[in-house]
């Protein structure tokens, strides 16, 4: 049963007034013929005969025009067929015949009239319902949160929002449904589930349906002919709620019902190998639990999973969780995002942007137009979520909106709807983004790593850290085959990297982007990597002094940990750490000023447990020059630390 089929069947349990009815009062009626028919058009509503229900409560009525019950039946049959309006209609015939018949009855009516948009006369109806005593708590407070609802509903609509939503048009969309899931990095290539019968691409309702993975590439900004991503992701069965890292070598998606799961839908991954995945295998047991675990996302930080779940402990309904990699397939235990996110009704279908800083998601409980509402929330520097903010109308409207990808610049976002007309049913739009609920800007490094020797492409760990703070803020790898890698990097912060592979001398950089206010360029920069042998020269860009002076500062300490982590796995190397610097000042000046920073290094190996003996340091001031010193930038250059190989 789908979940769209399962949430309108709890609205109609909250929106019916004889569904688990016991009528304890006379009916309103004296007509025996009324009573009769009736009675019958409740039997034929047990048994969904809702025409000849129908029919039965039309000829009580006109037996009785004053007849309240039938008039309230006729509604719940209408509402649980959706014809909404017509439900509304019958119940409010009721309350104007016998406006105090029950006030469950304006509770009821209020519920219908809010799926249908219609605020102002919900809120009315609400009002009316919490103003009678002696009212079951949990439904006084959902008339109270209902309200809300309705006062946001009444202001969102009233100050609308910029959105001007376009079909992707047939490359992408078909009569069938089609529903986003992710988008690369470089904005190049689209990903989404379609939903087809077994038998054949049809919309023949009484077959079988399956889903499986598309995907389609932009060129020359046209979507091309999509294609199924095949085996082994795509299966006979059902798979969902597909998400790819940023750099595009890692997918996560959910199965339901599999040999090997653990609840009733499952968290699962593969990995690019060439331009083939691998088989799928489960997070495991840590991550998955004996319940619902659906609809990951994951963050450019190459380590976090976010997902929804109805696993115990959470806040009710289903929660947006995280888990984080710990090393090779092994996941943390998962964590709730707590207050700020998750509320006891359902969120569900996280999106976080490459930023690593702003979530997007749904929600039935933060206030919202009426259903599940689409909304944004901001990750402060401590790691705490701010109060999430409901992204407005036409956005969001009184029916369920579910999903919503942004792409990495941050201006354009995808959504997959029913209500604009399309090539069938579910369509996937896009749609530029308002500057307010727009997240950080990004760019991207994009390149190949390979040996400077033999040329050849190699699989290698990239590390990208946030020099200000120490925090490691991307952990990612190049793909092993073509060794291609991308990597984002949120503006607006100066970062080290360092590549490294066993039996390879690691590559060090740095990328300055404070201050970046404006789109920026993608870094497109290949890597080579030096194998481990004796003359290999590394020169360490994330070693940092003050001007004229010789004290580590603190944003070098990422480096060294690289430099001593490559020792330690090394035991054999000696390496010469020498200091160099441009020629500003005199010869002697700079000579002292070298040596010393390269002492300042060669004691913090000692220091964190490196050898003397495998150690040597020596100053050359302005001898050895690698660039220019008639520029800045050259000058900038030529102060540099590095390493070089000894012995081995």
């Amino acid at each position: 049963m789908s979940r769209k089929i399962i949430l309108f069947i709890i609205f109609i349990l909250h929106s019916s007034f004889f569904i688990g009815f016991s009528q304890t009062q006379p009916l309103s009626t004296q007509s025996k013929k009324a009573i009769r028919l009736f009675m019958d058009a409740r039997d034929d509503y047990g048994r969904r005969y809702y025409d000849k229900a129908i029919k039965e409560l039309d000829k009580a009525i006109l037996d009785d025009p004053s007849f309240v019950e039938a008039f309230i039946l006729k509604g719940d049959i209408w509402s649980e067929q959706r014809q909404i309006t017509d439900a509304v209609s019958a119940y409010k015939k009721a309350v104007a015949i016998s406006p105090d018949f029950s006030a469950n009855l304006y509770y009821i009516i209020a519920n219908n009239e809010l799926v249908i948009g219609r605020y102002s006369d919900a809120k009315a109806d609400y009002l009316k319902f919490i103003s009678y005593d002696y009212l079951p708590v949990e439904k006084k407070e959902r008339a109270n949160n209902n309200i809300k609802s309705c006062d946001f509903g009444i202001n969102a609509m009233a100050y609308p929002v910029p959105f001007n939503p376009l079909n992707l048009g047939d490359s992408v969309n078909t009569p069938m449904d089609e529903y986003v899931n992710a988008i690369t990095s470089d904005d190049q290539r689209l990903f989404f589930t379609r939903k087809f019968t077994k038998n054949a691409l049809t919309i023949d309702q009484s077959n079988e349906f399956e889903e499986d993975f598309y995907y389609c590439d932009r060129i020359d900004s046209l979507w091309q002919k999509a294609i199924n991503l095949g085996a082994p992701i795509n299966t006979h069965g059902n798979e969902g709620a597909l998400s790819i890292s940023p750099d595009g070598n890692y997918i996560f998606f959910a199965a339901c019902n599999r040999p090997d799961s653990y609840g009733s839908c499952d968290l699962y991954w593969s990995r690019k190998e060439g331009t083939a995945w691998s088989a799928p295998k489960n997070l495991g047991q840590v991550a998955n639990s004996g319940a619902w675990d659906s609809q990951p996302s994951f963050s450019s930080d190459g380590k976090t999973l976010y997902f929804a779940s109805k696993r115990p402990g959470g806040k009710g309904g289903s929660d947006i969780w995280k888990t984080e990699l710990i090393s090779g397939d092994q996941w943390s235990e998962p964590v709730n995002l707590g207050d700020s996110i998750n509320t006891r009704l359902d969120e569900m279908a996280p999106f976080i942007h490459p930023d690593d800083q702003t979530l997007y998601f749904s929600s039935r409980g933060h206030p919202g137009m009426g259903g599940l509402d689409l909304f944004y929330a901001r990750k402060d520097a401590s790691g705490q979520w701010s109060r999430p903010v409901n992204l407005g109308y036409p956005i969001n409207t009184y029916a369920d909106e579910i999903t919503i990808i942004v792409n990495a610049n941050g201006d354009l976002a995808y959504i997959s709807s029913d209500k604009f007309g399309g090539k069938g049913k579910q369509d996937i739009y896009s749609f530029k983004l308002y500057k307010e609920a727009r997240p950080l800007k990004v760019t991207y490094l994009k390149g190949i790593v390979f040996d400077k020797e033999t040329q050849q492409r190699l699989g290698a760990s990239f590390e990208l850290v946030d020099l200000e703070s120490g925090k490691t803020v991307v952990q990612a790898s190049s793909e092993p085959v073509k060794g291609s890698f991308l990597l984002c990097l949120p503006t607006n912060r100066n970062y080290g990297l360092s590549v490294s592979k066993e039996g390879y001398l690691f590559y060090s950089d740095n990328f300055m982007l404070m201050g970046e206010s404006s789109k920026t360029k993608p870094f497109v920069k290949d890597v080579p990597l030096q194998p481990i042998k004796v003359g290999g020269t590394v020169v360490l860009k994330n070693i940092f002094f003050d001007t004229d002076k010789f004290d580590l500062k603190d944003e070098s300490k990422s480096e060294l940990g690289k430099l001593i982590a490559l020792l330690q796995k090394n035991p054999k190397i000696h390496i010469e750490i020498s200091g160099h610097t441009d020629n500003i000042a005199s010869e002697e000046h700079n000579n002292i000023l070298s040596r010393n920073r390269a002492k300042a290094v060669y004691n913090y190996l000692i220091v964190n447990g490196i050898s003397a003996d495998r150690l040597t340091y020596e100053g050359y001031g302005f001898s050895k020059p690698i660039d220019t010193n008639v520029s800045e930038q050259g000058r900038a250059n030529n102060r540099r630390t590095e390493f070089k190989v000894i012995g081995n």
